[in-house]
């Protein structure tokens, strides 16, 4: 007997299901680059590199400001996931923060957090959202088929320019034989033209 029973599959697919839907809604991958982003800028200034015996110290003058710049980042990501209306503002808002955090935080956390937060910022203000499929309806108007209201169903007539009654409607007999009568370019063969146009 295996461990892993088919009802605890089917919980699994429709788990992630919901959350696929759940993602989609939202501007989720802006707001995970974001928070991503604030996490190097608020720990590089609070971290110190081990090289043999050797401790290095990262910290700058303005490791308060860092902090701040990066629980910033952080609060503007998670507000992207679940208040997306607030998009723009927390998109424009990481990226200035992304920007002072260069003379700020290290570079911008090693260009590491700058490059995440700027793109996240970017993806958020892009970021629209989807409008879902509606179902098909059929037409309500007095459309022939699959034509939509006013349009003719029959398009293999055409209707003369001059206001006569359509060659559909009349008897053949009597049509005219002369090609180029409704041609309005000109360049009917009936014409001399063939196609050719006199530029004077």
């Amino acid at each position: 007997m295996s461990a892993e029973t088919p009802a605890a599959s089917g919980q699994f697919t429709r788990r992630r299901q919901q959350f696929r839907a759940w993602r989609g809604a939202r501007p989720f991958w802006a707001g995970l680059f974001v928070m991503l982003g604030g996490l190097p800028i608020a720990y590089f200034p609070y971290a110190n590199l081990q090289i043999g015996h050797l401790t290095l110290a990262m910290a700058t003058t303005a490791g308060a400001g860092s902090l701040i710049i990066g629980v910033l980042l952080v609060v503007l990501g998670v507000s992207l996931w679940f208040q997306k209306h607030v998009r723009v503002f927390a998109g424009v808002a990481a990226i200035l923060l992304a920007l002072v955090s260069i003379p700020v935080s290290n570079i911008g956390g090693f260009l590491i957090g700058f490059l995440l937060s700027l793109v996240g910022g970017a993806m958020a203000v892009s970021w629209a959202p989807g409008v879902p499929p509606a179902g098909e309806s059929p037409a309500d108007g007095d459309g022939h088929g699959g034509t939509p209201e006013g349009a003719t169903a029959d398009t293999t007539v055409l209707d003369p320019v001059d206001g006569t009654a359509p060659m559909g409607d009349e008897d053949h007999s009597q049509a005219p034989k002369v090609l180029g009568e409704n041609d309005l370019s000109g360049t009917s063969p009936a014409n001399g033209a063939n196609g050719r146009h006199s530029a004077g």
